[in-house]
Order: structure tokens, then C-alpha cells, then sequence
């Protein structure tokens, strides 16, 4: 669950990925590219130059046209792509 947790640092990775860091010590890498069909504000960060530019604002990734991401949604992201995946017990099969 997300704790009001602000993003404190990004550093861009190229291609759409930024590495994002938040002020509790969780960080990861993330792709944009999702974004880039979302509307009007999203798809001129299809312009790479553009998109390179983003800073830190309000708490998020911010980008020079006015688009932004919620950082809610940003630590979710980075929540999920860390956990571990599952591993699936497989039953031994009985003869």
C-alpha cells in the first residue's frame, strides 16, 4: 500500500525507462512506453528529447509539456515489478 511516499530521484535510463527513487528506499527501473497513447499531454513524449527532460515535481516525475504521473501509481509499479515471482508448487504425481 502506498504511504505518501514522494519520489526524491530520477535518472534517465533511455529508450522510456526512467530509474525512479522515492524518499522510503524503494526504486526501480520503469518504461513509459504504456503512457505514450494516452492522450494528447502523453503522446509528445513520444519525442525522446522531450521525454529525456523530466524532473522531480510536486512528489513525481514531472515532464516540461505539464505531463506527470501519479506517484501512487509510480510506487505500485515499482512494488509489483520487485516482488519475487511465485512459484508454483507442483504435486508429485502418485502411482
Amino acid at each position: 500500500m502506498w504511504d505518501f511516499n514522494e519520489v526524491r530521484n530520477i535518472k534517465y535510463r533511455g529508450k522510456y525507462i526512467y530509474h525512479i527513487e522515492f524518499d522510503d528506499g524503494v526504486e526501480g527501473d520503469l518504461d513509459f512506453s504504456e503512457y505514450l497513447s494516452k492522450g494528447p499531454v502523453f503522446e509528445a513524449l513520444k519525442d525522446r528529447r522531450l521525454f529525456s527532460k523530466a524532473t522531480v515535481e510536486g512528489g513525481t516525475i514531472a515532464w516540461p509539456n505539464g505531463a506527470d504521473v501519479a506517484p501512487e501509481t509510480l510506487y505500485e509499479k515499482i512494488i509489483h515489478a520487485n516482488k519475487p515471482p511465485q512459484q508454483t508448487r507442483k504435486k508429485a504425481a502418485r502411482r
